[in-house]
């Protein structure tokens, strides 16, 4: 006979899975969404408002996808990873040599989210078994030399069904692609507020 305890603990466990799971799958359909919107690829640096800001909604790079579809479900990266890096700058890449924090770009930043989400404990193995990537996780690449990006992988399978596709920008707009394994997986995340 199962005590009070353990069945309220189970209830909660099932709850907490269900839940999660269903965190992950809004954020896939959140990122498959993006695709329908024509964006122009554009790394240019903006000046943008705090919270919530945003690039112009028709210009965005790789961490944009990233940023765009959590905002949907109300998480706000670029204010996460701000106050993150304020309390911990010492912690992040100084790839760029900042001083002090940017609003502006920090969270556009590949480097710096694979470092925020790292900091909450979020990282994944990297492996060559598609399965392992499922719907709703970050993966980051490194594309040659010190270029990185990120993408979110979704529940569309490939045309022949063994892999996840993924929505990312890398230069052609914010897009559905059959890219995982493409280039050199460095980071593999699974991040829920």
């Amino acid at each position: 006979m199962k005590s009070p305890l353990t069945s309220l603990l189970f209830s909660f466990l099932v709850t907490v899975c269900f839940g999660q799971a269903e965190f992950f799958n809004k954020l896939s359909e959140s990122a498959i969404s993006l695709t329908n919107q024509k964006v122009i690829y554009d790394p240019k640096y903006y000046t943008i408002k705090y919270p919530n800001g945003d690039v112009p909604s028709d210009r965005g790079v790789c961490t944009d996808v990233v940023i765009r579809a959590y905002r949907n479900l109300g998480i706000d990266l670029q204010k996460e990873v701000h106050e993150d890096m304020k309390n911990n700058f010492s912690a992040y890449p100084k790839n760029w040599g900042l001083k002090t924090t940017d609003k502006n770009i920090d969270h556009r930043r590949v480097p710096n989210l694979m470092k925020f989400f790292e900091r909450r404990n979020t990282k994944l193995s990297i492996t060559d078994n598609s399965v392992d990537y499922k719907p709703g996780d970050l993966v980051c690449w490194n594309l040659g030399g010190a270029i990185t990006h990120i993408g979110i992988v979704v529940d569309i399978k490939s045309n022949d069904g063994k892999r996840n596709l993924i929505v990312h920008n890398i230069g052609g707009g914010q897009v559905l692609a059959d890219c995982l394994f493409e280039y050199k997986i460095i980071g593999h995340y699974r991040y829920s507020k």
